[in-house]
């Protein structure tokens, strides 16, 4: 048994230099699983399997799969065996995509709950500058009130003092 000098550095073992994308394997999956998933599918399955069981019972030169069929049954064991772990790596490729569109959703809906309070805030805060504002109304009343008291204080006048006071 050889021994390690210096165990603090892994060994080094040599690699394929084979360009591999990451994704690829993961598309592959996803295409399988779409195309294993449709009627079309089944349609072609069953036909084959239709073709394959009358061939091996009705010919007698070309029985490549006697009764039980058992190479049928190993065609399936197979498809089967490859078709669920390439289901199942679709269906957590689709699960990651779905935790990303949740979180980027939270992270939106979080945003516009801010903006939201922050309009709010900003219009609690314009209607408290605007509550001490005089409306039109309120000026026109002011001033209504002002001529009604001017033609008040003008009526207890003496008729000379109002010709002098008077504006016209």
């Amino acid at each position: 048994m050889k021994r390690r000098e210096d165990l603090a550095n892994p060994r080094y073992r040599r690699k394929l230099n084979m360009p591999y994308e990451r994704g690829a394997f993961g598309r592959f999956s996803e295409a399988v699983a779409r195309n294993l998933g449709t009627a079309r599918f089944l349609v072609v399955q069953t036909f084959l399997v239709i073709v394959w069981i009358t061939i091996n019972v009705v010919s007698i030169t070309l029985q490549w799969d006697p009764y039980p069929f058992i190479l049928l049954n190993l065609m399936f064991s197979v498809q089967a065996a490859y078709a669920a772990p390439l289901i199942l790596l679709a269906q957590n490729r689709q699960e990651d995509r779905d935790r990303q569109a949740l979180e980027n959703d939270r992270a939106v809906a979080t945003r516009t709950q801010e903006n939201a309070e922050y309009l709010a805030r900003e219009l609690a805060g314009v209607r408290l500058a605007l509550s001490n504002t005089v409306t039109s109304t309120e000026l026109r009343e002011s001033i209504d009130a002002l001529n009604e008291r001017l033609d008040q204080l003008l009526a207890q006048m003496p008729p000379s003092a109002r010709h002098e006071a008077s504006p016209h």
